[in-house]
C-alpha cells in the first residue's frame, strides 16, 4: 500500500515516481476523486477566513507592554502577540487621524484617495464613493460587514448626511459610529449613530461600549454560515479621555494612570471581542488585526502616551507619529510567537485581507499597499511603491517622509529641505546623514519627487489646492 504525504492543509500529496509536475498534479487529482469517492464525501471548497481589524486611535508604538512598557498592564494585547506576529516597524499611513484611516479602507495613499487631511472642520475632503474599500469588495463576493467605533471619514457637517456616503455606502451593512471622537469623552458618549439613526447618551465607557455592539452583532445579527469583515475602530486613547475607575486604578496614584488606564480599557475591550470569538467557534477561522492610526498624543513623560524613545509624536513625519503597534494573529497560518521586522504599514491591510479572501486587487487605479502573507512566514515584501508619507499638520520640518528599505528621508513642507536617515540602525533618527551621503540623498530624493508626481496627478488635487477649504491651524496648503 502506498502512503500518500500530506501538504499543511491536509491534503493528500501524489508519490512521486520520477513524473513530471503536470503528470504528479494529474494523479495527485485522481487520488484525491478516488478517496472522495471510496468515503462517500465530496470535495469541499477551502473555507475562506472571517476578517476582524481592531484599531486603537492615538495609540503609541511604546503603549503596551509587548511593545516594552513596564508599566502599562495590557494583557490582551500581549496574549494576542503571542498568538501571532507582532511587528516592530508597524506605520500608520499618515501621522494624523482621518488620512490614516482612509489608507486602511483602500489600499491608497492618502492624498492619492482625497482623504488628504484630518476631517473635523469644514473641509469639501471625504472618502468618495468612487474609492474601492476591501468591505465593499468583500461584500460583494458574499462577506457580512460589519464598522462599530469611529468613522471620521467625513467633515463634521457631512456625516450622517444623504448628500454626502456614510460607512453603509462603503460596503457596511451594519454599522454604529461616531463624527471623530466620542462626546463629550469616552465616559457616556452621546454622538453614536446606528445605521442612520442617532442613538442617544449610552451608559459606560467607549471602547467596551464598542466592544460590546460589535459582540452583538456576532451573536443575534450575523448570519453563522457566512464569512464576514467586522471593523472595530475604538476611541481610546484620543483626548479628551475618561477612564473607568477599575483600569485607572490599577496604577495607584501615578501621574499618568488616567492615560495608562485608557490603555487598559481598551485592551479590555480587545479581550471581550477575542472572548466572543472564541465562544463562538469563529477564533480559528479569524484573521485578526490589531494596530493604531498614528502616534500618541500628549507631552510623553510621566503624562500621556510613548513612542517608545522615538523622535516626534502625532502629526509628525519622524517616527514617533507614525510608527505604531501592529499585531496579527490567523491560527493555523502564523506561527505563534512570532516577532517580524518587515516594514508594513496600515495600506498593507486593504491588499491583505483580498489576499486571504482570494479576491484581486482593482486593476484601474494605483493600490501603494502589498499583501502581508509573505511577512507572516517571515519573509520580505515586494513593492511597487515606497513607504510614503506626507502630512499636513506636522512640524513644518517634517511634513514629508519615504522610505527604502533600510533608508529614509524626512522632509520639510516646502519639499527644499531633507535629512537622510539610516532608520535600520538609527531608529531614532538621531543620526542625520544627509551631509555624508549626498548621493544616497540626491537618490532618495528623486523617488519621492517621483512619488508624490504621481500621487498628484491621480488624487483630487482641487482639494487641497481650493482657498475655501479651511485646514486646521499650523498647516500650510501642501504644494
Amino acid at each position: 500500500m502506498i502512503e500518500l504525504d500530506v501538504n499543511h492543509f491536509g491534503i493528500p500529496l501524489a508519490p512521486n515516481f520520477g513524473l513530471s509536475l503536470t503528470m504528479r498534479t494529474i494523479l495527485m487529482l485522481c487520488t484525491l476523486l478516488v478517496i472522495s469517492a471510496q468515503a462517500g464525501l465530496t470535495v469541499a471548497e477551502p473555507t475562506r477566513p472571517n476578517i476582524v481589524v481592531f484599531l486603537a486611535d492615538d495609540m503609541g508604538w511604546g503603549d503596551a507592554g509587548c511593545y516594552g512598557s513596564e508599566l502599562i498592564k495590557s494583557p490582551n494585547i500581549d496574549q494576542l502577540a503571542s498568538q501571532g506576529v507582532r511587528f516592530t516597524q508597524c506605520y500608520a499611513a499618515c501621522g494624523v487621524c482621518s488620512p490614516s484611516r482612509s489608507s486602511i479602507l483602500t489600499g491608497r495613499t492618502p492624498f492619492r484617495n482625497g482623504v488628504w487631511q484630518h476631517l473635523s472642520g469644514i473641509h469639501e475632503a471625504h472618502l468618495r464613493t468612487s474609492e474601492i474599500t476591501y468591505p465593499k469588495l468583500l461584500k460583494t463576493a458574499g462577506y457580512q460587514t460589519c464598522h462599530v467605533g469611529k468613522w471620521h471619514l467625513n467633515s463634521r457637517h457631512q456625516f450622517n448626511s444623504p448628500e454626502f456616503p456614510q460607512p453603509g455606502d462603503h460596503g457596511y451593512d451594519y454599522w454604529m459610529a461616531t463624527h471623530n471622537n466620542a462626546e463629550p469623552s469616552h465616559q457616556n458618549p452621546i454622538n453614536f449613530v446606528r445605521n442612520g439613526k442617532p442613538v442617544g447618551e449610552l451608559k459606560g465607557f467607549s471602547a467596551p461600549l464598542v466592544a460590546q455592539e460589535a459582540i452583538h452583532w456576532l451573536n443575534e445579527i450575523r448570519i453563522p454560515d457566512k464569512p464576514f469583515a467586522l471593523s472595530i475602530w475604538v476611541h481610546e486613547p484620543h483626548h479628551p479621555i475618561a477612564t473607568d475607575p477599575q483600569f485607572s486604578g490599577k496604577y495607584g496614584d501615578h501621574r499618568n494612570r488616567t492615560y495608562m488606564g485608557n490603555i487598559t480599557q481598551l485592551d479590555f475591550a480587545l479581550g471581550t471581542v477575542m472572548d466572543a470569538l472564541e465562544a463562538k467557534g469563529l477564533a480559528e477561522n479569524t484573521l485578526l488585526i490589531f494596530t493604531s492610526d498614528n502616534g500618541p498624543e500628549g507631552r510623553g513623560g510621566p503624562v500621556g502616551g510613548s513612542t517608545g524613545g522615538l523622535r516626534g509624536r502625532k502629526r509628525d513625519d519622524h517616527e514617533g507619529g507614525i510608527r505604531v503597534p501592529g499585531i496579527v494573529r490567523w491560527p493555523g497560518h502564523i506561527k505563534p510567537g512570532t516577532v517580524s521586522n518587515t516594514p508594513v504599514i496600515g495600506s498593507d491591510i486593504f491588499a491583505t485581507v483580498l489576499h486571504v479572501a482570494g479576491i484581486a486587487l482593482p486593476a484601474d487605479r494605483t493600490i501603494d499597499g502589498v499583501s502581508l502573507l509573505p511577512a507572516f512566514e517571515g519573509k520580505p515584501v515586494e513593492r511597487k511603491v515606497p513607504l510614503f508619507w506626507r502630512t499636513h499638520v506636522s512640524r513644518p520640518d517634517s511634513r514629508v517622509a519615504l522610505r527604502i528599505d533600510e533608508w529614509k528621508i524626512v522632509g520639510n513642507d516646502t519639499m527644499e529641505e531633507f535629512e537622510l536617515f539610516q532608520i535600520e540602525n538609527d531608529p531614532q533618527e538621531q543620526n542625520d546623514l544627509s551631509e555624508a551621503m549626498p548621493e544616497k540623498l540626491t537618490a532618495m530624493k528623486k523617488t519621492l519627487f517621483q512619488v508624490w508626481a504621481d500621487i498628484e496627478a491621480e488624487g483630487p488635487k482641487e482639494w487641497w489646492h481650493n482657498p475655501k477649504i479651511r485646514p486646521r491651524r499650523g498647516s500650510t496648503v501642501p504644494y
